[in-house]
């Protein structure tokens, strides 16, 4: 794993990082708010959030404050993480081909291992419905 990541792993049994495109964006502003309003049940379930996009940390900085973000939320900026969790691909959006970050998220253990994945994932409902599949594991 990334030293990036290491920082974070060890503070918590489980992780769930999340990666999304660009901070303060519709679909990634629902999704960080859905977090941030189910970081206790995550909690509970000795599970921390923490999102990834390789905005700077000054643009996290703004988007936790004008949207009281709860989670923790790691700057790629080298995009180490991203190419790590193969979250880099071909997109299409109104026609366009480009290359973007697919929205994804996994469950890690403190060592980094993948438990669970879910990807290309919709940022409607999306931690309503990892939490769902989370509890049902357990």
């Amino acid at each position: 794993m990334e030293s990036i990541l290491n920082n974070y792993l060890s503070k918590s049994p489980l992780t769930l990082l999340y990666f999304y495109p660009k901070d303060d964006t519709p679909g990634c502003t629902l999704e960080a708010v859905d977090f941030t309003r189910l970081k206790w049940e995550f909690e509970a379930l000795w599970i921390q959030v923490i999102g990834v996009s390789q905005d700077s940390q000054v643009s996290h900085a703004k988007f936790c404050i004008k949207h009281s973000l709860g989670i923790e939320l790691i700057a790629d900026e080298d995009s180490s993480l991203h190419h790590e969790f193969h979250v880099i691909g071909e997109k299409k959006n109104y026609g366009k081909t480009y290359i973007g970050t697919i929205r994804s998220t996994f469950l890690l253990d403190q060592t980094g291992k993948i438990i669970r994945e879910w990807r290309n994932v919709k940022a409607t409902w999306h931690g309503e419905k990892v939490l769902r599949e989370i509890k049902e594991m357990q």
